[in-house]
This record gives C-alpha cells, structure tokens and sequence, in this order.
C-alpha cells in the first residue's frame, strides 16, 4: 500500500532508526516529540480519523434513510393492495366482470385456491424440508469464556483497535 499515510509511516520509522542510532541515549518522550515535528504523521493520522468519521456519519444517515424509504414503501404497497381490494370489491358488488378504458384494462378473475397451514404440528414428516444445522456462535462464545474446552473451536487472541470519541 502506497498511500501518502503509509508513506508518511516509513519517513517516520526511517528517522526513529536513525535519531536512535545517532542518539543511543534519546529518552523515548524526547524521540517522540521530535518525530512529531520532523514528520506529519499525526496529521495524516487525523485526516484519516476524520475521514473515517466523515463516513461513519453518511453510513448512519443512509441507514436511516433507506429505513425512511423501506417504511415509504410499505405504506406504498398497502395502499396498491387497498386500491385493488377496492375496485375488486366494487367490481363484484356492481357486477362489472370488465372495465375497458385507453389506457388499460381491468377484469374479474378466480383466484386458485392457495395454501393454509392451520397447525404445522400435525403436517406430516415428509412434507418438511430438512434444514441445515447451524451453529450456536453465542453459546459457544459463552462457554469458551468459561474456560470449557470444546473441540473444534478456540478463542483468538483478539486484536487492537482504535477508540476514538469525539467532542
């Protein structure tokens, strides 16, 4: 990777080696401070935590926003299938099977009977698809964490992140 942060990062590591060669004796406060002048890797460092800010805020509003559109388009939905309950009960009621207009067409038609299910305890075995186990990640976190030994899975050694709070 060849961004400007990570070259930054080897200009930064690159004077460390060498102010500790040439000051075997620099305290570690000393050295940092000094590589923050030399260097604008923190500056680097909080543009990109910015940036990551930035997009963690347009992240949430999208989500937000497409949970705007997906309640939009349900209310969206209802109303088609209102309007078409309507006109289909209207339809019966004046018994009017066809209604031709320019630019469409509506007419009455059966409907072919569909399923209901009343009481899936009593459906037969062979009219059930078997379904693929599927792990208990939690339960298995759970117990992993209380130093039970299960074979096949193993806790990692985690890793390090950043936490960064803004103001």
């Amino acid at each position: 990777m060849n961004t400007p942060i990570m070259q930054e990062l080897q200009l930064h590591e690159h004077l460390r080696e060498r102010l500790t060669e040439t000051y075997s004796d620099i305290d570690e406060e000393t050295l940092c401070d000094t590589l923050e002048g030399m260097t604008s890797l923190h500056e680097k460092l909080a543009t990109v935590i910015r940036s990551q800010q930035h997009d963690t805020d347009i992240s949430k509003a999208l989500k937000e926003r497409i949970a705007e559109m997906r309640d939009r388009l349900k209310r969206f939905e209802n109303r088609i299938e209102k309007k078409r309950e309507l006109v289909t009960y209207v339809m019966e009621c004046a018994d009017i099977r066809k209604l031709n207009e320019p630019d469409f067409s509506a007419s009455l038609r059966i409907v072919p009977p569909s399923l209901q299910v009343i009481d899936e305890d009593v459906v037969p075995d062979n009219f059930w698809n078997p379904q693929p186990p599927k792990l208990d990640r939690q339960a298995l976190l759970v117990h992993l964490k209380a130093n039970q030994s299960i074979p096949g899975v193993s806790l990692n050694n985690g890793a390090q992140t950043v936490s960064i709070r803004t103001k």
